[in-house]
């Protein structure tokens, strides 16, 4: 144990002196590099924007307005079968991409339509023109209103037992629609043609009771307006209301003896419209059905499928 004590202190003595020399030679030695402090780092530049980097996707764009609270709605809209029911589904479409289901009742005469809306069990009809719409409201005691002119249906005079007005004989039967304003329509149609003169006081309201000169003797006979079609082979002539014309193959334009013309005063007169109950004019999906119904669309719909029978509103 004492040798192994003595062998360590001369090491640690060897050791010393060692030490000792390379610190005498100082002078001429490098001395170790001196440990570099940690450099600063460097923050990293942006990278420019790139053209290259994919664009941010944009929300789906819509061009038709939603109805009022962006909800899907519904209408009930009454009509008669031609052309009133064929206009309204031509315009299906266009409310449905405004989420407005449109559904349409028809109907075959010309009361049942407005005592349903004033009932509440449709929200709009599209059958009739203004006067007969005044007309109604006043007998019934109804409160429905316009809020568009669509189009305008010219009366047509068309032959029956006899085929031209030249060949009209005296005493012969001239069939005629039996409500108010579209009989007196029908008698200033003749009148026109030169086969009776209407007392002018009378207006919107005449019926043939107001004639007062019939050189031929011609009996009018008052026939419901849906009936006049079927009735026209037992007359002589009739004056038809448009839509029951175009219903059973006749067209104003083409099969008429005389017909209405479309600068005349009853042209403005008596356009159809779209009829509310009052109150409900600025329901926005109602206003919706009426834009539809004056789109360019419609009109070229209503032109090229009655060719003239029926005449958009300009």
């Amino acid at each position: 144990m004492k040798r192994k004590s003595i062998v360590l202190a001369a090491l640690a003595a060897a050791l010393t002196l060692l030490a000792s020399s390379l610190t005498g030679c100082g002078s001429n030695a490098t001395p170790p590099p001196a440990t570099p402090p940690p450099a600063e780092e460097t923050p990293l530049a942006e990278a420019p924007p790139s053209d290259e980097l994919p664009p941010v996707a944009e929300e789906p764009s819509n061009d038709v307005p939603p109805p009022p609270d962006g909800e899907p709605k519904r209408i009930v809209v009454g009509a008669t079968t031609v052309p009133h029911a064929e206009i309204l589904n031509a315009a299906i479409e266009l409310l449905a991409a405004q989420r407005i289901t449109l559904e349409i009742k028809e109907f075959t005469d010309y009361v049942q339509p407005n005592l349903t809306l004033e009932s509440g069990d449709l929200d709009a009809n599209y059958f009739q023109h203004q006067p007969y719409l005044d007309d109604f409201n006043a007998e019934n005691n109804t409160n429905i209103v316009p809020i568009a002119k669509i189009h305008y249906e010219p009366l047509g005079l068309y032959p029956g037992k006899t085929k031209s007005l030249a060949e009209l004989a005296d005493n012969a039967q001239v069939a005629v629609p039996n409500d108010t304003t579209n009989e007196a329509r029908a008698l200033l149609l003749l009148e026109v043609q030169g086969l009776i003169k209407v007392r002018p006081e009378a207006g919107l309201t005449a019926t043939k009771a107001d004639i007062t000169e019939n050189l031929k003797n011609l009996e009018i006979v008052e026939i419901e307006a849906a009936q006049l079609p079927r009735s026209l082979q037992d007359v002589d002539i009739a004056v038809i209301n448009g839509n029951y014309a175009i219903e059973a193959g006749l067209n104003a334009a083409t099969d008429a003896l005389a017909k209405e013309e479309s600068n005349s005063l009853a042209a403005d007169t008596f356009g159809n419209v779209v009829a509310v109950r009052a109150g409900d004019e600025s329901r926005e999906e109602l206003q919706a059905l009426a834009a539809a119904l004056q789109s360019d669309t419609i009109k070229q719909f209503i032109n090229e499928k009655y060719q003239g029978a029926v005449i958009p509103m300009s």
